[in-house]
């Protein structure tokens, strides 16, 4: 049973999200990238209540503007889903979840060394550029189960 219902468009979206975000992290930043995705929609708490959709997590706005920078600025997630983007979409959707994007629901890159908190929400991990931030607990249990 997959971790969330999706459809093939919304492979096609998750594959594309990935690569923007994270083409030059390899297939492994690109699935860390996946995980915030999939976690995003299974949370339904903090900033990421009545998310029902991949579509919903890639497109929400907060604060005025897109969730993920790529949405804005992204000459690369308007292309096509490739091949090797889609399997890795599909295997986090699936299945796929690894520290330190296990439980993430945020991650940026600093461009610095990692904050030991990102608004008020605890370190994870890092994964070259990026840092992951997982929610404090008990404010977002079900981002841990399942």
């Amino acid at each position: 049973m997959p971790r969330v219902n999706y459809k093939s468009s919304d492979v096609d979206l998750m594959a594309r999200m990935m690569r923007a975000e994270a083409e030059g992290e390899g297939k492994q930043g690109m699935l860390y990238v996946g995980n915030v995705i999939v976690n995003r929609l299974k949370a339904n708490c903090l900033d990421f209540k009545n998310l029902r959709t991949i579509s919903h997590v890639i497109f929400q706005v907060q604060g005025g503007n897109f969730s993920f920078e790529a949405v804005q600025k992204g000459n690369v997630f308007y292309q096509r889903a490739r091949s090797v983007e889609k399997r890795l979409a599909k295997k986090n959707l699936d299945y796929w979840r690894q520290h330190p994007g296990k439980y993430a629901l945020w991650y940026f890159n600093p461009y610095a060394p990692c904050p030991p908190t990102w608004y008020g929400q605890p370190f994870a991990g890092q994964y070259k550029n990026h840092c992951y931030y997982e929610p404090k607990g008990g404010t977002c249990d079900s981002v841990y189960s399942g």
